[in-house]
Parts: structure tokens; sequence; C-alpha cells
């Protein structure tokens, strides 16, 4: 059986879907050591944006017109840094946080920019792992539940980055306890 790389990633856009808002930021992370990471702003590819979403991130789109890199740039950097960080012979594997919304702008912004998915076509949602490996109702795999249960004193920060890190230190300490038990 080929080996894994579990990536753990979050994104922050502005707004719910990728065909009307941008994805603004990146972050990633090797869920085995969290000092190994990828963390890029980008220009905005749409102007429609949900004044919620830019609140909750703290990101300026006028900013990121003037400082963000290009999307196929933020994409292809990307790939180059899933290209290094996994080894030969082992699979990447998207890891988030209600991956399902993650999952749908990287793999959009990766088949628009370059044509290809160098995650493949799955991702893996921390949530609906925790629920499989805990027996919990689908209400109580929220960051605040998650975190509660595990007793990680961390708030979500709505940094690509930070919440990529915090995230797949979540999975690291699910995957520990369910392979001890």
């Amino acid at each position: 059986m080929p080996s894994e790389t579990y990536i753990s990633v979050d994104v922050e856009t502005a707004g719910p879907i990728p065909a009307q808002y941008a994805m603004l930021s990146i972050g990633a992370c090797l869920v085995a050591d969290l000092s190994t990471t990828f963390y890029m702003e980008m220009q905005p590819d749409r102007a429609e944006f949900v004044p919620e979403a830019l609140a909750i991130s703290g990101l300026d789109l006028e900013a990121l017109r003037l400082n963000g890199s290009p999307p196929m740039t933020v994409m292809q950097a990307f790939a180059d840094w899933v290209r290094q960080v996994v080894p030969q012979g082992s699979r990447a594997v998207f890891v988030a946080l209600n991956a399902p919304f993650d999952w749908m702008f990287v793999n959009d912004y990766f088949q628009r920019y370059l044509g290809y998915n160098p995650f493949g076509h799955s991702a893996l949602d921390i949530k609906a792992y925790y629920m499989g490996a805990t027996g919990v109702a689908w209400s109580e795999t929220s960051w605040k539940h998650i975190t509660a249960h595990l007793k990680q004193d961390t708030e979500l920060a709505h940094n690509a980055l930070r919440d990529a890190q915090d995230q797949g230190a979540m999975f690291r300490e699910i995957l520990h306890r369910t392979i001890s038990e």
C-alpha cells in the first residue's frame, strides 16, 4: 500500500462559492510537521464579495489587488510546494475542517489555472473523520466541540496558515487517539 502524506489546507475567500467569489488566501502545512508550511495571498479574480466574509478574515480587496500575487502564480507555487514536501511514492492527501468548502475553492482554482489538481479528486474532511472515529452526532463536529473534546484551547484565527496549522494539530491528535485505542 502506498504511503500517504496528510496536508492540512485552509482558505479565506470573498464569499461562499468559487463561481462567484474569489479565493483570497491559502495556507497549508504538513500534518506530521506543522512548521513545514505554505502561505500566499492572491489578487482577487472576481469583483463580487460578501462583506461578512471580508470582516471575518480581515483581508482587504484593494490591498490584495495591489499586493497579492496573481492566482496562477499562487496555484503554481502551491502545486510546486506539494510536490516538494511529498516524498517520492507517497500520495498527497488534502485534509481540512469542513473540507467541502476549502476543497471546492482549491480544486476550482487548480483546474482553472493549472488544468490539474496535485491532490487528485478527493479530500479528507476532519469533521466526518471525527464523527466516524468517536460516534458523535454531526451537530457535535464543530470546531468548538472537537477542541473541547480534545482539550485543545484554540480559536479559529481566520488566517489561512494559522487555521491550517491548528486543524493539522487537531487531525494529528484525532489520528493518534484512534490508533491508540
